[in-house]
């Protein structure tokens, strides 16, 4: 399984943004890391999220910490993921 770190791309597994990808713009502490869609892209605003919601994918970008939105969105044109990124994954069980 990837590790969770700055620029990896992931799908929200809980919440209403559940089935929606992300990416991780910093690693808060041990449970909680920042993720943005970017909400022009998947709907998912920047904001906190439990790494237990999460479901790290394969892909990950090339970002600093804490990148704006138009960081991340230009990195995603750069690796040409725009398109896999905006549309939505059914979500796998949620961990009980």
């Amino acid at each position: 399984m990837p590790a969770i770190e700055v620029g990896r791309i992931c799908v929200k597994i809980c919440g209403r943004e559940a089935g929606k990808k992300c990416v991780i713009v910093d690693v808060i502490d041990k449970s909680f890391v920042l993720v943005t869609g970017p909400k022009s892209v998947t709907g998912v605003k920047r904001r906190r999220a439990n790494i237990n919601h999460l479901e790290p994918l394969a892909e990950k970008i090339d970002i600093k910490k804490g990148a704006s939105d138009e960081e991340v969105l230009k990195a995603l044109k750069e690796k040409g993921l725009l398109e896999a990124m905006a549309t939505p994954v059914k979500p796998a069980l949620a961990h009980a």
